[in-house]
């Protein structure tokens, strides 16, 4: 295993994975923030994990450059004796098309079939976590069929509701909160992917894996009810990789 490392500043280390992004990769660099988490070391106050690279930010009076850097070789070493190989699998149940999706018709019509073909191809994915960013519980999700891939829109409109699900290039994601954006919008989920006043911030972390799930616009309406009255019951399950 090769990894590069780059200072960002004086409180930041960037820490590269030099390799093919991968599902392989994207467990390796999770085993990696786990063995962090673990080690509980006085001075690294939060890491960062993204496609091939994970940031670590730490307090400069407790650690050199040199010290950090050596510390994360380590840490990183024990990734090749990672064993259990276990994925999370999250139900996104969607609301597709219509007000609640409303680039799908004209992604349908640009790949020359129906909005149902879409659907179909869009929820037989198998969609890796790769990377929360750009708002806070917002997931880049790889594994989209690539004959439903599209660009960016030209034109990203002002505002996009929160729980859209969207298809930008060959990732597909979700908008956890209301904000301008350039995804093409295919559907919309009722989950609420961010809750800062729960102690799980996040519905889902890095290396969960996400399964699209296609629901009428009254079991959309249910599953909105039982989120408020806290009775909604989130179908995740444990699969051996």
């Amino acid at each position: 295993m090769t990894i590069t490392f780059d200072p960002l500043g004086e409180a930041a280390v960037k820490l590269t994975f030099n390799e093919e992004v991968s599902p392989a990769l994207n467990r390796k660099i999770q085993v990696f923030c786990r063995e962090l988490a673990s080690s509980s070391k006085p001075g690294i106050t939060e890491w960062v994990p993204a496609y091939d690279s994970v940031t670590i930010y730490y307090e400069p009076w407790n650690f050199s450059y040199e010290e950090i850097t050596a510390y994360l070789k380590e840490v990183a070493s024990h990734n090749d004796n990672e064993q259990t190989k276990l994925k999370s699998i999250v139900t996104i149940p969607t609301l597709y098309g219509g007000d609640y999706g409303p680039d799908l018709e004209e992604l349908a019509e640009s790949k020359k079939m129906n909005p149902e073909d879409i659907i179909t191809l869009h929820t037989k994915g198998d969609y890796l976590v790769n990377m929360i960013g750009f708002l806070p519980g917002f997931p880049y999700l790889s594994g989209l069929d690539e004959r439903i891939a599209m660009p960016r829109l030209e034109n990203p409109r002002q505002t996009v509701p929160a729980g859209s699900v969207g298809i930008a290039g060959n990732q597909t994601g979700i908008y956890p909160l209301e904000s301008p954006g350039g995804w093409n919008l295919i559907g919309r989920t009722p989950l609420r992917l961010f809750e800062p006043e729960k102690e799980e911030t996040f519905l889902f972390q890095p290396g969960d894996y996400l399964q699209f799930h296609s629901v009428s616009e009254e079991e959309f309406r249910r599953i909105q009810r039982e989120i408020e009255e806290g009775t909604y019951k989130l179908k995740r399950k444990e699969e051996t990789v």
